[in-house]
């Protein structure tokens, strides 16, 4: 004879045990209708899946600062910035610099992504050759705050 409980002679016959597998509306605690388990004749081997567990989301970074710490003129034709982050993790900020004539009037801007390291400081140079004539650039302004790219 064959089967789930089928007896011979001499053995005692077994009873089917429940499978561990619950159905819908199960109580909290035990697996669901859709765990994986496999379950032989023989009434043998359980094999769970792991299961995901919930993303932990970040917290969003907080804008950094932006410091100019030297403006382009004929003999050195960058601006220097310094961008600090801080941040418990790396990021990448956005640095706009304003290029002015004598008058106050902005002549150019130069928008510049730079990352830096969680807690750091990055010094950015940029070129101005391209702003327009170095000897008519005044001053450079720099936006304090260095806003999140990512």
């Amino acid at each position: 004879m064959s089967g789930c409980g089928a007896t011979k002679s001499g053995q005692a016959k077994s009873t089917p045990r429940p499978s561990p597998t619950a159905t819908s509306g199960s109580p909290l605690g035990t697996p669901g209708a859709d765990s994986a388990s496999s379950t032989g004749e023989s009434g043998g081997t359980q094999r769970s899946t792991p299961t995901a567990s919930p993303s932990v989301t970040a917290r969003p970074l907080k804008a950094g600062t932006a410091l100019l710490t030297h403006c382009a003129n004929e003999d050195d034709p960058y601006v220097t910035v310094e961008v600090r982050n801080p941040n418990s993790r790396e990021g990448l900020f956005a640095v706009k610099v304003h290029y002015k004539n004598a008058d106050g009037f902005t002549m150019s801007e130069s928008y510049d992504q730079v990352s830096v390291s969680a807690k750091g400081r990055t010094r950015l140079r940029v070129a101005v050759a391209s702003m327009g004539p170095l000897d008519e650039i005044a001053r450079c302004e720099v936006v304090p705050r260095a806003s999140v790219v990512r």
